[in-house]
């Protein structure tokens, strides 16, 4: 039986000013304060220690909300640049808006009490207290119409076609650019929900009445070839932005593993900054508790979870672990893929440039 001195070990420390000058420090100042603050560091905490883990799982980063918009793109790609995540899956917003950024174009601080009628005579794009340009979003639109309709007609997965898209984008502050250059797959399992899916749709309809073949994106492959990946893993853990589709997506492919005859037990890690809310019953705020009622979380996995707007939770979480560097000495996955299946993971040298 726990005891009243059980129970009275640890004192909640005031956050010290004097003593804090990195985000590193703030995040470490947290895990003795209270609230979600301390449950942001015990999110900093598990992922520091599936970094450290030495069966080198791998990390599987799930990505919703206006994350571009909140200015994480080059949060984002830093994480890849650093090694720290392997695998993204993402809304369609994400990567097309990191696209757009890498043409020159920007987003613009606004009220989100703005006139809405008079920016759409403008034609000017709000996302809460954001702008975008509708003008640069339809050129981007038509680009990415144009890439694809260069392509070969035949099935993609959307990570193939991301692939594709990253080789267009120079930016080295572009998501697609260094996922690209260090081999990190992003799927995007609702590509066709997404400005990329105007750009393909708009091509689409101008090859139909051209009578000619298109380019298909293939959401199955999406599935086979992500379940791949957790098939040949030792390990994995899993890291959600949000919720959404991204999660959802992550969280099955442990099921379809097991229906594949390959139990891998569940994610072993997992991590979710959030603002949705477990009783309205939705995945996005489900809890890792309850996914592990569908085998999708292992039963021994270490979790944690902090009610947190992302462009906060995010960036403050990223920042401890970059700052502490607990990427140096790790080894980057490198996937050698054969169409859509899997030949073999290596590790490799993490070779930052």
């Amino acid at each position: 039986m726990v005891s009243r001195k059980d129970l009275l070990k640890e004192k909640v420390k005031a956050i010290d000013f004097d003593k804090i000058k990195t985000v590193k420090d703030l995040v470490e100042a947290y895990k003795d304060s209270s609230v979600q603050s301390r449950a942001l560091a015990n999110c900093a905490t598990v992922y520091e220690n599936a970094l450290k883990d030495p069966t080198r799982p791998t990390i599987v980063l799930g990505l919703a909300g206006p994350l571009i918009a909140a200015g994480l793109r080059k949060v984002i790609a830093d994480m890849i640049k650093y090694g720290i995540v392997d695998v993204i899956v993402s809304t369609g917003a994400i990567p097309y808006q990191d696209f757009y950024q890498s043409r020159g174009y920007a987003h613009y601080k606004c009220s989100p009490h703005i006139d809405d009628v008079k920016l759409r005579e403008l034609f000017l794009d709000r996302i809460y207290d954001t702008l975008v340009d509708e003008e640069k979003f339809e050129e981007t639109d038509a680009y990415i119409g144009e890439i694809a309709g260069e392509l070969e007609p035949r099935s993609y997965s959307s990570r193939e076609f991301l692939g594709i898209l990253g080789d267009y984008s120079k930016d080295e502050n572009s998501i697609l650019y260094n996922a690209r250059k260090y081999g990190v797959p992003i799927f995007v399992p609702a590509l066709n929900d997404s400005s990329i899916g105007i750009g393909l749709t708009e091509m689409y309809a101008k090859r139909k009445e051209e009578n000619k073949p298109f380019m298909k994106i293939d959401p199955i492959r999406d599935d086979y070839e992500l379940t791949q990946i957790m098939i040949h893993s030792d390990r994995t853990g899993v890291i959600y932005i949000g919720g959404g589709v991204p999660k959802n997506f992550i969280q099955q492919t442990e099921v379809i593993a097991y229906s594949l005859g390959h139990d891998k037990g569940g994610h072993y890690y997992a991590i979710q900054i959030t603002t949705d809310v477990p009783y309205w019953g939705g995945l996005s705020g489900c809890t890792f508790e309850e996914a592990q009622s569908w085998g999708k979380i292992s039963k021994h996995a270490t979790k944690a979870v902090a009610y947190v707007e992302a462009s906060i939770g995010m960036s403050l979480m990223v920042g401890y672990i970059l700052q502490k560097g607990v990427w140096k000495g790790r080894k980057r996955l490198q996937f050698i893929w054969e169409n859509d299946t899997l030949k073999e993971i290596k590790k490799i040298p993490l070779a930052i440039e």
